[in-house]
Formats: structure tokens, sequence, C-alpha cells
């Protein structure tokens, strides 16, 4: 079925991941989180506080949750990364 294909496809991806962010999609989040192993360090950015907390939760023990408006998160991030001008 797709959802068998798909849940391959993201295992494929997430094989040697050793940190994942999830961004603003709670649906995939939950579902990626739930093939990851422990040790991966996750950081969740979402404006809802319960979503955060709900992916925090999932047995990590090294996450980092972010309430934000990833609309407004991703610009300052990239300017970070990229250094400011």
């Amino acid at each position: 079925t797709d959802i068998s294909e798909a849940q391959r496809e993201y295992k494929k991806v997430l094989k040697d991941a050793s940190m994942v962010i999830m961004v603003s999609t709670m649906l995939h989040s939950i579902a990626t989180g739930n093939m990851l192993p422990a040790n991966v360090k996750v950081i969740v950015i979402d404006i809802s506080q319960p979503t955060v907390t709900k992916l925090m939760d999932r047995g990590t023990w090294q996450a980092l949750g972010i309430v934000s408006d990833v609309g407004a998160f991703l610009p300052m991030v990239a300017n970070e990364i990229g250094g400011k001008k």
C-alpha cells in the first residue's frame, strides 16, 4: 500500500540520522518520531505548545522544543547560519 511504501521511504531517509528537526507538521513529525531510536537528537519547532510537548515526550533523552511561529523562526535561523549582513 501507499502507507507501507511511505514508511519504507521514511526509514531509508532516517537510517543514519543523528539529529532530526521537526518543523510545523505535527502528523509527519509524530510518524517520524515513532521510527527514531531514543539516541537521535530531536528539535521540535511549532506554534502549538501541546504539539511541541507531545513530540518531545516520545522517549528521546535528547530533545529541544521551541514554541514559535515557523514563518518568523526560520528566517532568523537562516540569518544566523548565513551570517548577518
